[in-house]
């Protein structure tokens, strides 16, 4: 959402969202995946959120409050991060005094019905604030250890933070609602993005450390991360607390019955990232300085799997299952029969058995072109080597030494393979090079600032994409 064009320092909600809508109607497009929606640190990763619940304040739209009559008109023509926050205070004021009855009546209800989530989340957000953002780790020792009257103290002293970072989650997802009725009435689908892991500064942790193995000092003797991959020499250090498994059976897995909870309000689809943990997650010391020497351990997934779906009916959950992947995790993942993803950027290697050439594609699967954390399939193209070009070349049942349209001869074959859904990523439908890759995995800087313009789009794009939906059998 936050590569929405705009005036606000980030994509929101607003009217760009509901243009978006319209787009991939006259594209024949029925399912819009997005990365996750949470609050995100200083660095922008929607893989390590604050909240696996909240939605991030800085995709609200403040357009949406001036219609309201919640905010003066008109806007700063250009709005950076901190105007924004400013704005939504300002904007919290206004609600709290002179708010019409149904409005107050329709943020009580949103209180209560989140009421497993949202009262920790807020004390937790009022508490960084109080505290210049620092990690809750680095908090006093009674908020930190959670001490009853010293919670209760902090939410008289710190309501009216508390209240604001009420206003923002209903004013999100109120936003995001009627975002999510709009693309029903258009026949689109959203398809959200599950993070495996939690970030160890997160209101998750501090409200139940419990669920994760961590030490009475706060800190982790062993954190997640994946061992070295085609993203990675040295493997990816995510840093992240991992679960106390055995903690989490006992209270019968409620911390994940939550979090579909939330995730089922939010999407009609959902991919839950790094799917090969669930059988057995990469355990790496907390002092490593890369995630090369750590090890596999088993994972209870199958029984967190058997509680969602006696919990859940339907459970329409997809299966992020790339990396190194076992039998067991196929095995696993079959079992469910959860569908899978097969990328092209990774088929090309020479082995003709390679699950993701599209000859070996399954119908109960997801075929990308690339993913965010892939470069763009341009950009990825352009610094192949002469081999594996010529390789995709005679594949694809071209000349050798031709030079093919990258990235639409990956859409084209996207759209051909026999997967039942294919995801085309923006940057390119839109043709663009490395300059516009979404994430790097394994860097911190840089990363997940990409915002698309209309003026990228040449005129014939929707009938051409259009063309090649009804071509392929994929329009609805």
């Amino acid at each position: 959402m936050s590569s929405l064009p705009g005036s606000q320092h980030k994509g929101d909600l607003g009217e760009q969202a509901r243009h978006f809508l319209h787009f991939m109607r006259d594209c024949g497009l029925s399912v819009w995946q997005i990365l996750p929606l949470g609050p995100t640190h200083s660095d922008g990763s929607p893989y390590q959120c604050l909240s696996t619940h909240a939605g991030n304040p800085e995709l609200i739209s403040l357009s949406w409050l001036v219609e309201r009559g919640w905010l003066d008109h008109p806007l700063p023509a250009m709005i950076d991060q901190a105007t924004h926050a400013n704005l939504l205070a300002r904007s919290a004021a206004r609600f709290f005094a002179s708010a019409e009855t149904d409005w107050r009546d329709r943020f009580n209800t949103f209180v209560a019905e989140n009421d497993y989530w949202l009262p920790d989340y807020t004390l937790y957000q009022a508490l960084k604030l109080a505290h210049h953002d620092r990690d809750w780790q680095q908090w006093p020792e009674a908020l930190r250890e959670r001490q009853p009257a010293a919670l209760e103290q902090a939410r008289q002293e710190h309501r009216a933070s508390i209240d604001l970072a009420c206003f923002c989650q209903f004013v999100f997802f109120t936003q995001w609602q009627e975002l999510r009725a709009q693309a029903s009435d258009l026949g689109i689908r959203l398809f959200g993005d599950m993070p495996i892991y939690v970030s160890m500064d997160s209101a998750d942790v501090w409200a139940a450390r419990e669920n994760f193995l961590i030490d009475d000092g706060g800190q982790c003797a062993y954190v997640a991360g994946v061992p070295p991959d085609a993203f990675s020499d040295d493997g990816q250090l995510w840093g992240n607390p991992l679960f106390d498994w055995e903690r989490m059976c006992e209270l019968d897995y409620d911390w994940w019955v939550n979090r579909m909870k939330t995730h089922l309000k939010l999407y009609d689809l959902i991919r839950i990232d790094h799917f090969r943990a669930l059988e057995s997650h990469w355990r790496v010391p907390g002092e490593a300085a890369t995630a090369a020497h750590g090890e596999w351990v088993q994972t209870p997934g199958g029984e967190l799997l058997d509680c969602l779906y006696r919990k859940f009916d339907p459970l329409p959950i997809i299966a992020e299952d790339l990396g190194v992947i076992t039998d067991e995790v196929r095995a696993l993942r079959d079992a469910y029969q959860l569908p899978g993803m097969a990328v092209l950027q990774f088929a090309f290697d020479g082995d003709p058995n390679n699950e993701y050439l599209p000859h070996n594609h399954k119908v109960n699967s997801v075929v990308y072109p690339g993913t965010h954390d892939n470069d763009t399939t341009l950009g990825w193209y352009q610094k192949l080597d002469p081999a594996t070009r010529v390789r995709i070349a005679r594949y694809l049942g071209h000349h050798a030494d031709e030079q093919l349209d990258m990235p639409w001869v990956f859409n084209r074959v996207a759209l051909a393979s026999t997967a039942r859904l294919a995801v085309l990523p923006m940057q390119d439908l839109l043709a663009l090079d490395s300059a516009h890759r979404m994430n790097k995995p394994g860097t911190t800087v840089g990363n997940w600032s990409w915002r698309f313009d209309w003026g990228q789009m040449w005129p014939s794009l929707p009938h051409d994409l259009r063309g090649l939906v009804e071509l392929y059998g994929r329009a609805t």
